[in-house]
């Protein structure tokens, strides 16, 4: 062995574990408190600052007590790490510059939610990847000017490092930065290359004078890369690699497989590769028989998507091939991805039934897992974890909890029939005319505002302290309330409001068997938006009915058209932890089966409007086009196995979040639903471009405001925005609603924005 290949060995024996990030809510959600109490002026911007660093420090402590040989640093953000890059660079959008705010976690602050007082809109956010996490997507205009500014990863890499942690900072890196940010203008983000690297520069070489190994994240290779992408990818690596110093880099893939960028990854000239072994398990033959004798791989064996302990026989098992085909010097141990996607401590969960606990596993536990996958990879653990391990595991696979022969029965009795509605778009909008609405009809999308009563009745009626008839009369008297205003604002088809409702996926799990539910299980969606997943661990069917109470209620509350409010068999799939032993298209057909039912009983109690939220579709896509077929068929089948069933005279509505519409609008076609809404107005309409080249033979709803956002539109900004919408639409087949639920806003804002939206809406029936 040459003296190179000792000191490399030597180097590499330095990163033998590791995870690709943390959550880093907190345990309790002490993030979203303090960023929460921030925003109401309740606590100073110091105190903010102390809560993170707690959250930052209990993470790494967390992290090395699990025995990882590197704690992660720069994982952490107030916000959202992409945002954090954007704000590194300097690539502030010019309308956030105009007016001074007090400190760049203001000015972050602002750029994600927008800005009420000066009335300046926020940056577009959209999905990561096919992950239910979303990023406030970078904009490249023409009057951008990119310049280094503040720099948390180096400040936390510091901060570990005097504390006495090892830490591994992570950046994400350029090429995955650039590739998901937008052109404005004439601009083309491809030529801030440059000026990127530079900054990107500057960071490495103060990260390599704190850590030995740099973490940088680039999915995109997990998906088909642009030829822009693919060059911009050659000439970014040797530049970092010039700036880190003596630091190494370790190259960061997840979510996929490398398949054609392979070669790209492999010829980067960076000292690791990290591979998702959990989702890109069959690229591993490739990578060993070609991996470069002076990089090392880091194997992703530990799933950071989902929550079911780790199968320590079959991981182990990667580990032992990759081990005799590089040798284990050259092997890390890590999570797939990063740990973000996980609620934190499985040890808060004591409510959970024991049988269905002993087989999950969180973040904390998933750190554990990798640790314990070295020492039994080196011989250092008696085999007796690993002999538990697989009793936990065959227990699962072989319990009468998971399989219902009823539920496989029905299953496999689906016929090409049970998708076809009963007559074509046009015979239904004939039979759907009695409905009575106008030109441009007004709606919302499904939630109102969850005000603290509402939360509080719910708790109280969870807790024992409120009797079911008190409870039932609370809703029934908010509900009646909540059309009321409707009315009152002059809305054209109504909504419930959805008060009895704690999330859209969570609601219709826990009336649904093979659900199960934590009681801390948080992850971030966004910002300061967390969700508690429900965990699908066995086969689904429909206890009784779910929502026909509530709407029946609100439907003998007025003569106008009420919705009936579902969520679709993808959302509810993509929006859970999902079980892993059968596929997922099988778990959605039967999610849909009982959509069928409800959607029967909501037709039988008289609601003529059924709207079947499909909000996680685009998500759902495979990061490969070559995949998108298959998932595209079975999630379109599954909707309209969901739907189908309904009479003619049934108006079927569907809402979409975060679309990129022209790569999927003939499969929304294909779910025939006779009104669809979509998340438009952040991207100011520019998802309606798909329709200068198809025309979409439905109805269709783009938002006209952005409801992610305390901002309230104007009636002229709405009006504008749908005078666009009708240069793609004609009148009798354009809906005026909101972009998404109002679950999440005030009152106040709420009833002056929607005031807007139906002034906006007669004022171009009017105009006609």
């Amino acid at each position: 062995m040459s003296v190179h290949s000792v000191n490399f060995v030597s180097y590499v024996n330095n990163l033998k574990t590791h995870c690709l990030g943390f959550p880093r809510i907190g345990s309790q959600r002490e993030l979203k408190k303090a960023t929460e109490s921030y925003w109401k002026h309740t606590i100073s911007l110091d105190e903010l600052l102390v809560a993170a660093e707690n959250l930052k420090q209990q993470n790494w402590q967390t992290q090395k007590d699990a025995g990882l040989s590197r704690v992660t640093t720069g994982d952490f953000s107030l916000y959202d790490h992409i945002l954090d890059i954007t704000i590194m660079l300097g690539a502030i959008p010019p309308r956030f510059l105009w007016h001074n705010v007090d400190s760049e976690i203001d000015l972050a602050f602002r750029m994600a939610r927008g800005d009420v007082e000066q009335n300046i809109p926020a940056m577009q956010m959209t999905k990561w990847f096919d992950a239910n996490y979303h990023y406030i997507v970078p904009e490249f205009s023409p009057r951008l000017a990119l310049s280094r500014r503040s720099c948390g990863v180096v400040r936390d890499t510091r901060t570990a490092a005097n504390l006495g942690f090892s830490p591994k900072p992570v950046l994400t890196g350029p090429v995955t930065y650039l590739a998901l940010s937008k052109n404005y203008g004439n601009t083309n983000r491809w030529e801030y290359l440059d000026n990127v690297l530079e900054i990107y520069q500057s960071v490495l070489r103060e990260l390599s004078e704190l850590a030995d190994w740099i973490q940088i994240d680039e999915p995109i290779l997990c998906t088909d890369l642009t030829a822009e992408a693919q060059d911009a990818f050659q000439k970014t690596y040797p530049k970092l690699i010039a700036g880190s110093g003596t630091a190494k880099i370790l190259l960061t893939t997840y979510f996929g497989t490398l398949e054609g960028n392979l070669d790209l990854a492999l010829s980067s000239g960076c000292a690791g590769l990290h591979l998702d072994l959990v989702r890109g398990n069959n690229q591993l033959d490739s990578v060993t028989k070609k991996l470069p004798a002076d990089m090392i791989l880091s194997a992703g064996v530990v799933d950071g998507r989902n929550i079911w302990r780790t199968d320590l026989s079959s991981a182990l098992g990667k580990l032992w091939k990759i081990q005799a085909e590089i040798g284990r010097e050259r092997v890390a141990i890590a999570s797939s991805c990063s740990l973000l996607h996980c609620p934190v401590d499985l040890d808060n969960e004591t409510k959970l039934d024991p049988e269905l606990k002993s087989w999950m596993a969180f973040a904390v536990q998933k750190c554990g897992e990798i640790a314990v996958l070295s020492d039994l990879l080196d011989g250092k653990v008696s085999e007796k974890i690993l002999e538990e391990n697989t009793q936990i595991i065959q227990g699962r696979k072989t319990s009468p909890r998971v399989v219902d022969d009823v539920v496989q029965e029905r299953c496999a009795s689906i016929e090409p029939a049970m998708l076809q509605r009963k007559g074509g778009f046009a015979e239904r909008k004939k039979s759907q005319q009695s409905l009575n609405l106008p030109f441009l009809p007004t709606t919302t999308i499904g939630s109102f505002p969850q005000t603290h009563s509402i939360r509080k009745a719910r708790r109280s009626f969870r807790n024992g302290e409120l009797t079911q008839p008190e409870y039932e009369s609370f809703m029934q008297n908010t509900i009646t309330d909540i059309v009321r205003k409707q009315e009152e604002l002059g809305l054209d088809v109504l909504v419930h409001g959805e008060p009895e409702r704690n999330d859209m996926v969570e609601y219709f799990g826990e009336q649904l068997s093979g659900f199960c539910f934590s009681e801390n299980g948080w992850v971030q969606s966004y910002g300061n938006r967390y969700v508690k997943p429900p965990i699908i661990f066995g086969d689904i069917t429909r206890k009784q009915p779910m929502t026909v109470q509530w709407i029946q209620f609100a439907q003998s509350q007025t003569v106008k058209p009420m919705k009936g409010m579902l969520t679709g068999p993808v959302t509810i799939l993509c929006w859970s932890f999902v079980r892993d032993d059968i596929s997922r298209a099988e778990v959605c057909r039967q999610i849909a089966l009982a959509i069928r039912d409800e959607v029967a009983d909501l037709e039988k109690a008289g609601i003529r409007i059924i709207q079947i939220d499909e909000a996680a579709l685009r998500e759902g896509l495979p990061l490969r086009k070559g995949d998108a077929d298959e998932y595209l068929t079975y999630a379109t089948d599954s909707f309209r196995l969901a739907s189908s069933g309904a009479d003619n005279q049934t108006q079927i509505h569907s809402h979409m979040c975060y679309s990129e519409f022209n790569t999927i609008i003939r499969w929304i076609v294909r779910m025939d639903a006779d009104v669809i809404s979509i998340e438009s107005s952040r991207s100011g309409m520019q998802l309606l471009e798909a329709f200068r080249e198809f025309e979409y033979p439905n109805e269709i709803g783009p938002g006209v405001y952005d409801i992610h956002s305390p901002r309230v539109p104007s009636t002229d900004e709405i009006i504008r925005l749908l005078a666009k919408a009708l240069q793609y639409i004609p009148k009798n087949r354009l809906w005026v609603n909101p972009d998404c639920g109002l679950k999440t806003r005030d009152w106040t804002e709420t009833l002056e924005s929607l005031k807007n939206m139906v002034a906006a809406a007669k004022y171009l029936r009017e105009s006609e």
